[in-house]
């Protein structure tokens, strides 16, 4: 097993993600609407605590498999 080698593994996705405009967005008014709401942040950020990223976290799998349909 080789050693992981961060400059050379890293830039190598990166690299191929950038090619492939994995992370680019687009806007296509052609599809149809979603609109994915959990809760509201409180305004002051205060009281954010560890259950956060466990409710954001299965709105994002939704949301990506939404957009995996086309919206």
């Amino acid at each position: 097993m080789s050693n992981y080698n961060p400059k050379e593994f890293e830039k190598k996705w990166q690299d191929f993600w950038e090619a492939k405009g994995v992370f680019h967005a687009k806007n296509d008014f052609s599809k149809p609407k979603f609109y994915g709401l959990i809760e509201f942040p409180y305004p002051s950020a205060q009281g954010l605590h560890v259950g956060h990223p466990r409710s954001y976290t299965g709105m994002d799998i939704i949301a990506r498999k939404r957009r995996l349909e086309g919206y």
